[in-house]
């Protein structure tokens, strides 16, 4: 394995870019990693945005020759969605999920959305997998635990949060150590945290309901094919701000504290 280190000058959020959107969408709204960086709210000079899968078609057993960056040098880690899956095993998120554990250790303010949830989850030692009764996708409710009305990132909003959701696999089993904050009709982890530093979230803080549509109609097919009704999905989304306020909350526990 690689084991080169990247230092920065000053620290850093690292997003870690571990995705794109479809061509259709990101050539109206941009991409993933965009939305982020709008939502964080910070000074994009202390932003680093990392991805982990560059490094081109590689073996299976082999890792990328990717500079993951010192732990020194972090003053946050943010996790984006991805299209691949956790159960892949790809090299690169394998690599990403042997680093991330230290991180943790060290206290260092962690977000994983979507594939970040999960990678995280599984990092740390929890199971991942489908989500049962097929993908779920639109606006969506998460009760609130009551650990979740108290946390500093997803607290004091109420006692339960709408939220974007898109997505085909789950945590199926937490890490050893986690908090449930939040839970789903369907995804009974959506919101969790490690050591009150690292926390996992299902939803996708940084879209917006018409993303979340686009999102419908590329998985049309799948959606019905698992008995959802696509048109109702649809129908259902709704904006809500609780992903923007999460975002800004994030930025402000990293580099704006």
């Amino acid at each position: 394995m690689c084991l080169c280190v990247k230092i920065f000058e000053m620290k850093k959020l690292v997003i870690f870019e571990v995705g794109n959107t479809h061509a259709d969408i990101a050539a109206e709204r941009k991409d993933f990693v965009d939305w982020f960086v709008a939502g964080l709210r910070v000074d994009p000079g202390c932003l680093e945005i990392v991805d982990p899968r560059e490094g081109g078609e590689i073996p299976r057993l082999e890792y990328p020759r990717l500079e993951l960056p010192a732990y020194e040098g972090l003053a946050g880690i943010l996790i984006t969605g991805s299209h691949a899956m956790v159960t892949e095993r790809l090299p690169w998120s394998e690599r990403l999920a042997g680093w991330l554990p230290e991180a943790v250790e060290r206290g260092i303010p962690t977000l994983g959305v979507c594939y970040g949830h999960q990678l995280l989850a599984y990092a740390l030692g929890g199971e991942v997998g489908d989500t049962p009764g097929g993908p779920e996708y639109g606006t969506v409710e998460i009760a609130l635990t009551e650990a979740g009305q108290a946390d500093p990132l997803v607290g004091g909003l109420g006692k339960s949060l709408r939220v974007p959701m898109g997505h085909y696999q789950s945590v199926l089993r937490l890490p050893p150590g986690a908090v449930l904050l939040g839970r789903g009709e369907r995804d009974r982890h959506a919101v969790f945290v490690v050591q009150g530093c690292a926390w996992g979230v299902q939803f996708h803080p940084e879209m917006d309901a018409e993303a979340v549509r686009a999102y419908i109609r590329h998985n049309w097919a799948s959606l019905a094919a698992s008995g959802q009704d696509p048109d109702g999905l649809l129908a259902g989304c709704e904006e809500t701000p609780v992903g923007g306020e999460i975002l800004r909350r994030f930025g402000q526990l990293t580099v704006s504290s």
